[in-house]
Parts: C-alpha cells; sequence; structure tokens
C-alpha cells in the first residue's frame, strides 16, 4: 500500500455555516463538510504554518502551490455530524428528523441609528449546523477520512488550528480533534458502508450494502451509463483565487453537475475520490 487511511473525529466547537443557497433573506447550510471546504481550510492553515515567522502570509502563489501539494498527497471523504466521538453516525443529513437537531438560524441586522431601527433591506439569517444539538444539547462532532501519501504535508497539527466554513471572522467554524484512528486490516468507511480498495491512488470506494447512499458529490457525466442512481442532480461551484491576479475568492471555478450526497447507488459500484473530494465512477 502506497498510502495511509485514518478515520477523523473533529468536536466541532462554535456554530458552521457551510454555504449552499440562498432563500429569501435565509443564507442556507450544507448539513455536512464538502471536500472543498476541507481542502480551501487545510491549504490556508499549512500554507500559514509554513510561512509563520517569515513575513505576512499574503502571497497566492504560496496558497496555490500548497493547494496542488494538497491534492496531489491527500485525499478525503466529506465529513458529517454525529453526536458519537466514536464516529458512528446514527442519523443522516437525509434522514428525517436530522435538521431539528442539528440546524438552527441566526438572525442579524445593520441598524439605521437616526430611526433607531433596523435598516431597511439588512435583515438576514444565517443557517448553520449547532455545535450542541438542539433537542438534549448533546456535544456535535464531524465524522470522516482522509488519506495520505508518504510526505504528505502535516495535516494533524493542522487540523488542531482549523476553522471551517463561512462567517469565520466571527469565530464561526472551530473544531478541535478528538480521535484519529488509523485503518487496519479491511479498510471499511463509515460502518462498513463502503469498503477502499488498498492498491489504488486515488483511493477507490465500493458500496457494500444495497441501503448505501453517495457520501459525496458524484460527477455525473461519469455515471450517464448508470441506470440505479437515484437522487437529486446539482450543479458545483465554488470561488477560487484569481489565476492572474491573484484576488482571493473573484473567480467562480466551472460548475461541474453531480448527483449529490444521500442519492441512492446500488451494491458493488465502485468511486474514485477526485480532487475537492469529488467522487468519479471506476
Amino acid at each position: 500500500m502506497t498510502w495511509k487511511a485514518y478515520q477523523v473525529v473533529l468536536r466541532l466547537l462554535s456554530p458552521m455555516h457551510i454555504g449552499r443557497a440562498k432563500i429569501g433573506n435565509v443564507q442556507r447550510t450544507r448539513p455536512y463538510v464538502t471536500g472543498r471546504v476541507l481542502w480551501g481550510a487545510l491549504t490556508e492553515r499549512l500554507t500559514r504554518d509554513e510561512l509563520q515567522g517569515r513575513g505576512p502570509a499574503t502571497d497566492s502563489r504560496k496558497y496555490r502551490a500548497m493547494g496542488e501539494r494538497v491534492h496531489e498527497q491527500l485525499a478525503f471523504t466529506y465529513f458529517y455530524p454525529t453526536t458519537d466521538k466514536n464516529g458512528t453516525v446514527a442519523l443522516w443529513p437525509w434522514d428525517d428528523g436530522f435538521r431539528p437537531r442539528f440546524l438552527s438560524t441566526y438572525a442579524s441586522t445593520a441598524l439605521a441609528y437616526p430611526q433607531q431601527g433596523a435598516d431597511e433591506g439588512t435583515l438576514h439569517e444565517v443557517e448553520f449546523i449547532s455545535p450542541r444539538t438542539l433537542d438534549d444539547g448533546q456535544p456535535v462532532y464531524l465524522v470522516g477520512y482522509i488519506f495520505e501519501r508518504e510526505g504528505a504535508p502535516d495535516w494533524r497539527a493542522a487540523l488542531r488550528r482549523l476553522q471551517l466554513g463561512g462567517e469565520r471572522g466571527y469565530g464561526w467554524g472551530r473544531v478541535e480533534p478528538v480521535r484519529i484512528s488509523k485503518l487496519k486490516g479491511e479498510l471499511s468507511l463509515f460502518d462498513g458502508m463502503y469498503t477502499v480498495h488498498s492498491d489504488a491512488w486515488p483511493p477507490v470506494l465500493t458500496a457494500q450494502s444495497e441501503k448505501a447512499r453517495l457520501l459525496a458529490h458524484a460527477l455525473a457525466a461519469s455515471l450517464e451509463d448508470e441506470d440505479t442512481i437515484r437522487g437529486d442532480v446539482e450543479p458545483l461551484v465554488g470561488r477560487e483565487t484569481h489565476p492572474t491576479d491573484g484576488r482571493f475568492g473573484v473567480w467562480v471555478s466551472e460548475a461541474r453537475i453531480c448527483y449529490a450526497p444521500g442519492s441512492k447507488v446500488p451494491e458493488g459500484l465502485s468511486f474514485e475520490i477526485g480532487p475537492y473530494g469529488i467522487w468519479e465512477r471506476s
């Protein structure tokens, strides 16, 4: 085997917002951490750690180089909320009861001081994954898997100083690692829903249950001959650093049409984990 696999459990310390879409004045969150969000957070933290003590970390070329290194030497699944610090997911985002247990909103507005009231048109709500369950106050954890090749950057240290998602300036998205377990023997993910081929890079996952679901976005084009997939299809886009002038977040990536997480897949179907944790039919 040319790589190692780890189950990673993170404790969510503050509200977390993973941007999705806006409906009215509500900015909705995804109910899981996407691979792009994890890639971006790791790239930022690893670059800043590398440049610590060597001047301001403002050179976009350094971030671009580290981002490519993360793509080449690390792979990861999406991360899902759970109340089990050992990493078992009992309630998935597509299950009944998930939303009222894990998701809430925060409302705010700008003030118009002469009128001593809310400024017209500025009221908005941000949906978030709560650091504690809303029904019984249990701590919320995030579970997923990270695969590393030899010579990969020190992602374990980066996890100790990571923030995920949006609203980070307000302290949102803070996490701390509570469990990093190396997988041994038969490599299975998410309580046996998928197994991992130990001789392939990028990692290849195979569905092992007739109740298996997609646990990441999967490219629809790679599944056009597969008529047993059942689920939502959506365009997946993200903001990136401009390729020529280095401005952060101003470049919108090309839309990739994907089946969304939660789509039903047949047993035995295999997927390769690609850049940003997106799956493609193997």
